[in-house]
């Protein structure tokens, strides 16, 4: 018999697991979920405090507010998971202080065939396990969430959406905002005049090659106008 192939997995290491798929099992992420295209493995990390819930944090060394969730908490959830997982996966701890994602991380983290998320609470996680374990830092924006579930349910929306069989068109993901580091154009939909605003003239067309340069131009022009660190990229190029 035929042996079925895995689909791509996140595994999330949490103390809240009932937060979860939430979001995720709406829209075209959560039929991708139902159909199979990717799969969620929720890992308590509650369940890895050999003293009871009351001592999986503990107050910082040097002083300092909140509280840190202990490196042996999560360096034993990590543990036991790595007996099922052997290779192709990638660790990301989402924290404030990481590396700001955007769609090219995205792409490099949907290749792999396990994403596992660690999420952070209270004043984050002993910085020993993640040394030990090679985490990647990934912060989704300069801002301060209360935990890192948010951030974890935003990465793995951005991930699933680039899986085969999830979008209906490649070619909807190559017109995208961020792909060619470029804002995308504006859009529109019927009626073709409303509250006394038209359609542009050249959608009307049946032009295709004027279309397409209105396009360019207008993504150009947006993102010139909202994101002109965007196009210092385009110019490195």
């Amino acid at each position: 018999m035929k042996k079925m192939k895995e689909p791509w997995t996140t595994h999330i290491l949490t103390l809240f697991p009932e937060m979860f798929p939430g979001p995720l099992s709406f829209s075209i992420i959560g039929k991708a979920l139902k159909e199979k295209n990717w799969s969620l493995n929720l890992i308590d990390l509650k369940n890895f405090s050999k003293k009871g819930v009351k001592h999986i944090d503990d107050k910082p060394y040097g002083g300092g507010s909140g509280m840190i969730i202990k490196g042996e908490i999560i360096h034993e959830a990590l543990k036991k998971l790595k007996k099922k997982i052997k290779s192709n996966y990638s660790i990301v701890y989402l924290t404030p202080k990481g590396k700001k994602l955007d769609q090219k991380v995205v792409k490099k983290l949907s290749k792999k065939k396990n994403l596992i998320l660690v999420c952070g609470k209270y004043e984050g996680i002993d910085q020993r396990v993640i040394d030990i374990w090679g985490m990647e830092e990934i912060s989704v924006g300069d801002y301060i969430l209360s935990g890192g579930e948010i951030a974890a349910m935003s990465l793995v929306d951005s991930c699933v959406r680039l899986l085969p069989n999830v979008l209906g068109s490649k070619e909807s993901l190559k017109s995208e905002t961020f792909e060619n580091n470029l804002l995308e154009y504006p859009q529109y939909t019927k009626p073709m005049k409303w509250l006394g605003k038209n359609v542009p003239k050249v959608l009307l067309s049946g032009n295709h090659e004027k279309i397409k340069n209105w396009k360019e131009k207008e993504s150009f022009r947006i993102t010139k106008i909202k994101r002109p660190d965007l196009l210092r990229k385009v110019a490195k190029k």
